[in-house]
Parts: C-alpha cells; structure tokens; sequence
C-alpha cells in the first residue's frame, strides 16, 4: 500500500499588509529594501476576531468544493499548528464538528512550524500504511500575526497567515509519498519562541525590550526570533538533510526535477539554492503576495507551482525551523 496526495486547497486571509504600509509605521525601512531582502511584497492577516480554526475551516471547505470530496470519506484529520484556539480541548475535534465529518473520524493536533507540513505527511503516510486510515484531511493553519509585537518590524515584514487542506489516501493521486528524512535538535528552543501566555509563564507580562540606538529587540509576550541564529541553524541543516533525504530514497541528486523548500525569505532560499548547488530552474519559489505562512509555505507552493502548473517528476519537499526541527521527503507524479 502506498500514501498519495490527492488534492490540495488553501485560505488566505481577507485583510492584507503590504510593504509600503510597513513602511509608513517605520520609515527606516524602505519599501524597495524589504522587498529585495525578502522576496515578499504583501502578507494577509487575520482578522481580530478571525482564528486558525476559522482558516481551517474556510480551507477544508475549499478542498472540499474544488476536488467534490464526500465528507463521509474523511477518516482522520490531522491539524498542525502554534496558534491553536484553545490548549484544550484538542481543534482537530472541533474541526470535526464543525465540518460536520462522520464522528468515527480520528483527530490529532500537532504543535510543529515550519516543518510541519513534512511531519504532516510522515504522520499521514504512517496511518495510511498501516492501514488505520484510507483517506486523511491534513490541514495547516497558522496565525503568527497575533504573536508580533507591533514594534517588531522584523517579523511583521517576514510572516503572513494562511491555511491549507491537502487530502492524503490510499487512493492513487497527483503525487506518490516517498521516504522520509527527520530530525530535530532543541537546544535552539530559545531562537524562536514565545516564552509568555503557556503553563511555565501564565501571569508573566513581557515588557517592549530595545537596545541602545532605540531598536525594538523583544517582548516575552510576543514572538521573538534570532534571525542570525535561525540562518546559521539552516544553512547547516538542509545541505545535509537533502543528502540524507535523497539517499533514503535511493535517489541520485541530478534525477531530482525540483525541489521545494519551506519558503522563509528569499534571501535564505537563494543562500541555501547556492550552497546546495540547486540549478534555478529546479527551484520553486512562491513567497511574494503571501509571506512566510510557517508550516502552509510547502503546500501553498507545492499547489501553486506544482499542481496548477502540472509538474511531473520527483520533487524533494524540506522544512526547517522552530523547534530546532527538520524534515524532508521526496514526492513523485503519477
């Protein structure tokens, strides 16, 4: 029996941050130099009273109405994400209700970001394989923004909002799951974190923390990220998890026809595409008009460039960040 993706939806929110509104809030940061470092022009964000279950629901029903998917065929949900409603009960339940999906559904939460989308898949090809599940609705949704400190112009430049709503079955579809490569490393913990608002700081109150030239540095309260960190953390990372990737699939690199990495910010992806010696033309990029989506740049990508745009051939799919963790695996057109 063999895991395949049959379909993939996403959500994006209504409400849009483009890079000249960031601008007006910190005239330092100039609209060309966001742009020429990121490789992102606008992100949406969620609305005040618009939550990830919310995006979850808005893109199921999207997968739903694109691919005629009958809900009573859904036998287990699985949902990644950091902003989730509720510390319990588990969303994934909720999804279920509220998606009116037959109640002899699974339903696991897992709290994974950027790498999320790849452990999705691992968990998936996991229940399919040996056979507690044929057909699985994985949905991502992320809503980072209401982590970000309004001085932070770092991360509100960097990140944007977004659900998606891939199904995985038993069933042939558009693309065959291969093998997997995983890891995590949680001595960087600290790198990308909100400290605040869990079980271990529940009353703590962060205070805006800037340095001496008056540049915002964090707020426990908020989401914090040492960028040099996190960039060190990859371009270590990901050269060898692509070895190891292709390997573990018995793949040799130039047999490869893309390859699709969580997509960060441009700056990082053409650093790692250089240094892992990837030609352009393999590289699939879709970052400007929606951000850094965390654990739905992969799939929002991988529809985008993949699916609509019929790419056939072996793909290699990696995710890298908060936690430390990583994953990669290599998916195959049918």
């Amino acid at each position: 029996m063999s895991t395949y993706i049959n379909g993939i939806s996403y959500y994006l929110p209504s409400e849009i941050l483009d890079n000249h509104q960031i601008n007006k809030s910190h005239p330092e940061w100039a609209v060309d130099k966001i742009s020429q470092k990121t490789g992102i022009f606008k992100r949406h964000i969620a609305s005040k009273e618009e939550f990830a279950s919310d995006m979850a629901i808005e893109a199921a029903n999207n997968l739903f109405e694109e691919y005629e998917i009958e809900k009573d065929q859904i036998d287990f949900i699985l949902y990644c994400t950091q902003s989730p409603d509720y510390f319990l009960p588990t969303t994934a339940c909720i999804l279920q209700n509220k998606l009116g999906l037959p109640t002899s559904c699974g339903a696991l939460d897992f709290n994974l970001g950027c790498s999320g989308y790849v452990y999705g898949l691992a968990l998936a090809k996991g229940l399919i394989e040996s056979k507690i599940a044929k057909n699985i609705l994985f949905i991502t949704s992320e809503t980072y923004s209401k982590f970000i400190n309004e001085n932070d112009k770092s991360n509100k430049t960097i990140f944007g909002d977004a659900a998606t709503a891939t199904l995985l079955s038993s069933n042939v579809g558009i693309y065959k799951v291969g093998n997997f490569e995983l890891g995590s490393d949680g001595l960087g913990a600290e790198n990308l974190i909100v400290r605040n608002g869990g079980s271990k700081f529940k009353d703590a109150i962060g205070k805006d923390v800037f340095n001496e030239d008056g540049q915002y540095v964090r707020n426990d309260s908020n989401l914090y990220m040492n960028g040099g960190e996190i960039f060190s953390f990859t371009s270590n990372a990901v050269p060898k998890l692509i070895d190891k990737v292709l390997k573990n699939n018995g793949v040799k690199f130039d047999d490869v026809d893309f390859f699709l990495f969580h997509q960060a910010n441009k700056y990082m992806l053409d650093f790692i595409r250089k240094k892992v010696r990837i030609p352009e033309e393999k590289f699939m990029y879709y970052l400007e008009n929606v951000g850094n989506t965390i654990s739905s740049t992969i799939p929002i990508a991988l529809k985008e460039e993949g699916i609509n745009k019929n790419a056939k051939g072996k793909i290699v799919l990696a995710g890298f960040g908060v936690g430390y963790s990583w994953g990669a695996c290599i998916i195959e057109s049918v």
